[in-house]
């Protein structure tokens, strides 16, 4: 699992701990998740190609770096996966943004597929696939295989909280997939939920959880 970051930075962590609470706010637990996602967005993005550049500085003529090569999209797992987008945004806010809607029926914990919309180039493109949660594996596993059944080539997953498992499972079926994971807990519960986790993340990012 070679492909596969942990984050321990003190400011993750300590967000990721205001996520946890259950008194945590809808509108708090959003503006953690954009900042938890900007903050490993910035170190998931840390092999970018950069091309020299001439500019004129507000003295002089001179060559600097800039970003060059693949442009960036965005994929959302929905609904959970939506609170992440605007967190990248801010680093990249050039990126495309497709979507991949699934849900997980509760008694099987098999994730289905309802919508799927991506860039027209996306074989073109570095793509990060997004959702706070990395339970089973299963919805993340099924999402990047319709990727790459569009031409998709080139994949970072980003999560907040995962369990064992589900890494296991997403290593194992896109080796080539680098994850990074703000958590790693220790594991699922008999429903498929993280433990200790953070509850549903879709519920607790939009409000529909009380």
């Amino acid at each position: 699992m070679s492909k596969v970051k942990i984050f321990d930075h003190p400011l993750i962590q300590h967000k990721t701990t205001i996520l946890r609470k259950k008194e945590t706010s809808s509108k708090e637990f959003r503006e953690c998740i954009e900042e938890i996602t900007t903050l490993m967005c910035y170190e998931a993005l840390n092999d970018l190609p950069l091309a020299d550049v001439e500019i004129e500085t507000p003295i002089k003529k001179s060559t600097h770096k800039m970003l060059a090569g693949k442009q960036l999209a965005i994929v959302p797992i929905l609904r959970a996966g939506l609170g992440m987008v605007n967190g990248i945004l801010r680093l990249v806010p050039d990126a495309k943004v497709g979507h991949i809607g699934m849900y997980r029926d509760e008694e099987t914990l098999v994730p289905y597929e309802y919508y799927c919309k991506l860039p027209a180039d996306i074989d073109k493109r570095l793509i990060i696939v997004v959702d706070p949660m990395l339970a089973t594996g299963g919805s993340a596993i099924d999402a990047i295989t319709q990727i790459k059944s569009y031409g998709g080539v080139h994949i970072k997953y980003l999560c907040i909280i995962s369990a064992p498992e589900g890494i296991k499972a997403l290593s194992e079926t896109h080796p080539d997939v680098e994850i990074y994971c703000a958590n790693l807990d220790e594991g699922l519960n008999e429903k498929g939920y993280i433990v200790p986790g953070l509850g549903d993340a879709g519920d607790r990012t939009f409000g529909t959880d009380k």
